[in-house]
C-alpha cells in the first residue's frame, strides 16, 4: 500500500485531504509526507508511526533515544545525510538503522553495501532525524586533527609567518582556513551562540557557549592562537599589526547554505590575543511576539502598549538575556509600510528589510546622542535605541517620546521596578520619565529540560523550602539525567521569563515627586505574583525547566 492509502486506512487523513495533498505533490514535486506536514494535515511523528505499523517495523522516538557515539560512527556522516539515516544500536551481527523512509530500497541496499553487514530498519521522523544528525556528528576529532596539522604547518618556531598566512587569504585548503570552517560548522550544528579562542600559557583553549554555559571544544598548541587571530582579523578587516589594543569587527560566513553574521572582539591578554565571536544565524529569522514565551495576559498588555502613538518602552536585564531579541520581535510586529522605523544600534545585530538601521561609530563621533538628534528630522514613527547608556541619550530618547514618537530601548537594571529610579540617578529630569515612560519589561533566560532525557525527581531539602515559599506543587518537577542530545548536561535550549511594569497614575506621580521608596513599594504591589521569578517557577512546575534554574535567577532578588 502507498503511504496515502495507509494514512486513510488508519484514519489519520480523509480521502478529501489526501486528494488535496496529492494535487499539491504533483504541482510541487515534493514527497507526500512533507506535503501533508506543510499543509498541516498530519504531523511527522504520526506519519512515521503509521508507516511503522503498516510495515511491521519498530518506530523510534529520537527525542527519547540515547545515542552511542561508537555506534553512530559506524555510518559515515555523508551517507547518513544522503540517505536520511542514523545508526541506532547493535544487535549481535545486525545494526539497527533509523530511516526517515524505509521504503527507499535503493537507500537500504546502499546502506547495506557501505556497512558490509546485515541491517534492521526502524522508522524515525525526518525532522527529529535531521536535528539528531547535527548533534551526533560533532567535529571534535576533526578540529583537533586540523589544529595538529596547523601546528605542524607553523613549524617549531613560536613566531608566526604573517606573510605566508596573509598570502593564503582565500586559499580554501590552508590548514587555518579548514580549522575555522570546521569550527563554524560545529558551532552552528550544536547551536552555539559564541566561540571563545583563548590563549593560555602552554596551550590554546577553544570553547563554545551553548545555552548560556561554556563547553571546551578542543585544546591545541599555543602557537595556533596567533595564526587563528591573524586570519580572523583579515576576515573582519581589522588592523593585523595592532596587538596591544582591543578591536571590534564583523564578517559573514556561509555554513551549509546558511548565512551567519559573526561579531568579533579581540582583547590582548598575557599570553596572546583572546578572540570572542558572537554568531547570529540569519536563516533562523526573527522571533514573533507569540514565540517569545510571554504569559498571555502580559503579551496582550504589551501589544496594547506597542499600538500607542507615542511613549517609551524599556527592556531591562543583564547582558545576554535576550533584550535585543524581544525588541526586534516588537519591531517585527510594527514593521508595516505605514510606519517609518529607524534603529540606532552598536552594533546592528539583525539586518531586517523595511527598517532604517544605523550603526553607531564612536571613532567619527557618530554617537547615540548625535544620531538621535538627526533621526528626529527624518520623520520616524518608531525609534529603536540600542541602549540608553548615558544621560544625554536618555534625555533625547524620552524627549522624542514626549513629542509623538514610539521609542524602544534597553537599560541595564536588576528588575523592572528599578528602571525608572535608574534613569533618575542618571540625571534625567523626573517630569520626562513620568511623561514618557509607558512600560518596563525585565527578562532572564532559563535553560530548558532536555526532552530526550527528562525524568521526574524529588526536590532536595533546600529546593523543598524554596518550593514551599513559592507555593508550588511538588509532583510535576523534572530534570534531565543527561544524554547525547544535550551533551550530558540535562538541558537543551533556553526560554525567556518575563515581568512587566506598566506605568499607572500612582507610579507616575511617585516618579514625578522623586519619591523612590513610594515608587518601589507601589511597583512591587503592581507586580505581585507576576515577577520573572514566579514565571520561571511556573515553568518548573510544568516540568519545562528545573528548580535549580529558578533558584539561580532568583539569587539577585530578595
Amino acid at each position: 500500500m502507498r503511504l496515502g492509502e495507509i494514512l486513510v486506512v488508519q484514519k489519520l487523513v480523509s480521502q478529501e485531504q489526501l486528494r488535496l495533498a496529492l494535487e499539491e505533490q504533483k504541482r510541487s514535486g515534493r514527497r507526500l509526507g512533507r506535503v501533508l506536514v506543510d499543509l498541516g494535515l498530519a504531523t511527522e511523528d504520526k506519519i512515521a508511526q503509521a508507516l511503522a505499523r503498516q510495515l511491521s517495523l519498530r518506530y523510534v522516538d529520537l527525542k527519547q533515544h540515547s545515542f552511542s557515539r561508537a555506534v553512530v560512527a559506524k555510518l559515515p556522516e555523508t551517507a547518513a545525510r544522503r540517505f536520511r539515516a542514523v545508526a541506532l544500536e547493535e544487535r549481535g551481527a545486525t545494526l539497527v538503522i533509523g530511516m526517515a523512509d524505509p521504503t527507499d530500497l535503493f537507500a537500504f541496499d546502499e546502506l547495506t553495501r557501505i556497512l558490509k553487514r546485515d541491517i534492521e530498519p526502524a522508522v524515525v521522523a525526518e525532522a527529529q532525524l535531521l536535528l539528531s544528525l547535527d548533534q551526533v556528528y560533532r567535529r571534535t576529532e576533526e578540529i583537533s586533527g586540523l589544529a595538529k596539522e596547523l601546528e605542524q604547518d607553523l613549524g617549531g618556531d613560536k613566531a608566526v609567518d604573517f606573510g605566508a598566512l596573509g598570502a593564503t587569504l582565500g586559499a580554501e585548503d590552508a590548514p587555518v582556513v579548514k580549522l575555522l570552517q570546521s569550527l563554524f560548522e560545529d558551532a552552528t550544528q550544536v547551536g552555539a551562540s559564541d566561540i571563545h579562542v583563548e590563549p593560555q600559557e602552554d596551550r590554546l583553549r577553544i570553547r563554545f557557549r551553548i545555552d548560556g554555559d561554556l563547553h571546551v571544544q578542543t585544546e591545541a598548541d599555543s602557537r595556533v592562537a596567533a595564526a587563528l587571530a591573524l586570519r580572523l582579523k583579515l576576515m573582519s578587516g581589522l588592523d593585523i599589526s595592532e596587538k596591544r589594543l582591543p578591536q571590534d569587527g564583523r564578517f559573514n560566513v556561509v555554513v551549509r547554505q546558511n548565512a551567519v553574521d559573526v561579531r568579533i572582539s579581540t582583547m590582548p591578554t598575557q599570553h596572546g590575543e583572546s578572540v570572542v565571536m558572537r554568531l547570529l544565524n540569519r536563516s533562523s529569522g526573527l522571533l514573533t511576539l507569540e514565540h517569545l514565551g510571554m504569559p498571555a495576559p502580559m503579551l496582550a498588555r504589551f501589544r496594547d502598549i506597542l499600538g500607542r502613538v507615542s511613549g517609551t518602552v524599556l527592556v531591562t536585564g543583564p547582558t545576554g538575556s535576550g533584550k535585543t531579541t524581544t525588541l526586534y520581535a516588537a519591531l517585527n510586529e510594527l514593521n508595516t509600510p505605514a510606519r517609518k522605523i529607524i534603529t540606532v544600534e552598536d552594533p546592528v545585530e539583525y539586518q531586517v528589510a523595511g527598517l532604517n538601521q544605523i550603526q553607531v561609530n564612536e571613532k567619527i563621533e557618530l554617537t547615540f546622542a548625535s544620531v538621535l538628534r538627526s533621526v528626529l528630522r527624518q520623520d520616524p514613527d518608531v525609534i529603536l535605541v540600542g541602549e540608553m547608556r548615558d544621560t544625554e541619550t536618555a534625555q533625547i530618547g524620552l524627549r522624542a517620546a514626549i513629542t509623538g514618537h514610539m521609542v524602544l530601548s534597553t537599560l541595564h537594571t536588576r528588575d523592572a521596578a528599578n528602571a525608572p529610579t535608574r534613569m533618575l540617578d542618571m540625571g534625567v529630569p523626573p517630569f520626562m520619565v513620568a511623561s514618557a515612560l509607558q512600560a518596563v519589561i525585565a527578562q532572564r533566560l532559563v535553560r530548558l529540560v532536555c526532552e530526550g532525557c527528562a525524568e521526574k525527581y524529588t526536590p532536595s531539602a533546600q529546593e523543598a523550602r524554596f518550593v514551599e515559599a513559592m507555593g508550588l506543587t511538588v509532583s510535576a518537577f523534572k530534570h534531565g539525567r543527561g544524554c547525547g542530545h544535550c551533551n550530558s548536561t540535562g538541558y537543551r535550549g533556553r526560554g525567556g521569563v518575563y515581568e512587566m511594569l506598566e506605568m499607572t497614575p500612582r507610579l507616575t506621580q511617585a516618579v514625578a515627586r522623586q519619591d523612590v521608596n513610594a515608587f518601589v513599594a507601589a511597583a512591587k504591589e503592581e507586580m505581585a505574583g507576576h515577577t520573572f521569578v514566579q514565571h520561571a517557577a511556573t515553568l518548573a512546575a510544568a516540568g519545562r525547566t528545573t528548580l535549580n534554574e529558578v533558584m539561580r535567577i532568583s539569587q539577585s532578588e530578595d
